[in-house]
């Protein structure tokens, strides 16, 4: 008998695990208000934001009764009109959502566009990833997401004092968690490429205050970066960085009075911006080292407020 009794329980423990795995969740495509009960004339509670996740658990004419997260802090119980909801089950719903995410994004980027936007953008990325995780724009998705909070959080660190501290670990760090999801679901992927160059961000130093030290320091984060991931969107960039801050040490060695190291730095600047000059010939990047080895072929300083 106790055997049958654990084997009911844990029949019913697994219905109760499959039911709810089942619950429809969603997320709106416009800004909605949260009502009491299933009425446009009832108590407003609240209102819920694009991109936000719904749970819906039940429905009433019109009206679906959802469990809403309005912020980490803050889940709200009510009653939202049946507009412009996207569920998991949503045929295109991942379509649809990424599309409405570059919409935002473009009125984020505008000069009069919709406040807010940029931080709908990011949620609407996230649920395209969170409601469809196989579709094909998953990865790109999650990977964009990541980049608006990376971006903002970004700005609002490198506009703070600290931000000119000569070393990267006296200023605040940028979030680093959502690069790092990119990094660890899509793995070997473009996107999980690019997570990781932005990750150098939080390497980088402040101020160089016209010591070697920085410079060569984020050189050879570049270089390695590039070595990593040579089929990365981002190494002809990295490569360029790098070029550009062992240019820059030719200059800053010859204030530290260190004439061969000088020497070294042109050289290696020069074999690196030839080389993304000559494999990413039609990118910009290769353009700009282009432009690169002419400069420091003609002994003009690429670092400093030299005048010649």
């Amino acid at each position: 008998m106790r055997r049958n009794s654990g084997r009911i329980l844990a029949s019913l423990l697994f219905l109760t695990i499959a039911a709810w795995g089942q619950t429809p969740r969603g997320t709106l495509l416009r800004r909605a208000n949260i009502y009491l009960s299933p009425d446009s004339g009832s108590a407003k509670l609240a209102e819920i934001d694009r991109g936000r996740e719904v749970t819906i658990l039940g429905t009433s004419r019109d009206f679906l009764h959802v469990e809403a997260i309005l912020t980490q802090e803050r889940i709200i119980t009510g009653w939202i009109l049946d507009k412009g909801i996207i569920r998991n089950s949503t045929q295109d719903g991942d379509k649809i959502l990424y599309g409405e995410a570059v919409d935002s994004e473009d009125q984020a980027s505008q000069r009069r566009g919709r406040r807010g936007a940029a931080q709908d953008a990011m949620h609407l990325y996230y649920r395209v990833y969170d409601l469809f995780p196989t579709s094909p724009l998953a990865a790109q998705a999650l990977y964009r997401a990541a980049d608006i909070r990376w971006q903002l959080d970004k700005v609002d660190i490198m506009t703070k004092p600290s931000a000119r501290e000569q070393e990267a670990f006296l200023r605040g760090e940028i979030e680093d968690r959502w690069m790092k999801e990119v990094i660890k679901k899509f793995p070997g992927t473009r996107w999980a490429d690019l997570a990781a160059f932005q990750l150098i961000d939080n390497k980088l130093c402040g101020d160089w205050q016209g010591q070697s030290k920085c410079p060569v320091k984020e050189a050879e984060i570049y270089e390695n970066y590039a070595k990593d991931h040579p089929q990365s969107p981002a190494t002809p960039e990295a490569l360029y960085d790098a070029a550009w801050r062992w240019s820059a040490l030719i200059e800053i060695y010859k204030t530290e009075t260190e004439a061969k190291k000088s020497d070294d730095a042109k050289s290696r600047a020069v074999a690196l911006a030839q080389r993304v000059a000559s494999q990413y010939a039609q990118s910009d990047w290769g353009i700009r080292a282009a432009r690169l080895v002419y400069l420091i072929q003609q002994g003009i300083p690429t670092w400093g407020n030299e005048q010649q």
